[in-house]
């Protein structure tokens, strides 16, 4: 992978969700958690690596989680994560890493378009699906830290603002 091309840099740059972190790594300013991309040039196409990085759960509430429910948490969200396929505007093929690194969860997938504004939209879905799945996989019962007890006070404002009665 070489430099970015000028192109992929316009269509990071005009896109409202992103921001340079330096020569090659745009970072998604849209989710909690550390979602980035590294862009470069493959060829005639794009190439898009995508990182984003959790919490694990027992570093995401105040108390204590046995180590059978944050091993079994962490098993169903690797699982959950490796269908990230179906929210991209392309069909990509993706071969999703799951690693634990301490307290953390990551995320790391990679693919390549032609198209560089597509490629950027696929890119930041990417970071939102791995946001999303992360917020469905939380188990109630737990006093949650941030940036968790914000994304669950959203979903729940969201949930509560369809004029549903609670």
């Amino acid at each position: 992978m070489s430099d970015v091309p000028d192109r992929a840099r316009r269509a990071f740059r005009d896109h409202d969700s992103f921001e340079q972190v330096d020569e090659t790594t745009y970072e998604w300013t849209a989710t909690a958690f550390d979602g980035r991309v590294t862009a470069g040039a493959d060829g005639g196409e794009i190439a898009f690596a995508v990182t984003v990085r959790v919490p694990m759960l027992d570093a995401a509430v105040e108390d204590d989680v046995a180590p059978v429910v944050e091993d079994g948490w962490y098993e169903t969200f690797e699982l959950r994560v490796e269908d990230v396929g179906g929210v991209t505007k392309k069909e990509h093929d993706f071969d999703v890493d799951v690693s634990r690194e301490g307290s953390t969860a990551v995320v790391s997938t990679s693919f390549t378009d032609i198209d560089e504004r597509r490629g950027v939209a696929d890119a930041g879905a990417v970071i939102d699906y791995v946001e999303g799945t992360y917020v469905q996989g939380i188990i109630p019962g737990y006093e949650y830290t941030e940036p968790v007890s914000g994304l669950v006070q959203r979903a729940t404002d969201a949930a509560n603002s369809d004029g549903a009665p609670l």
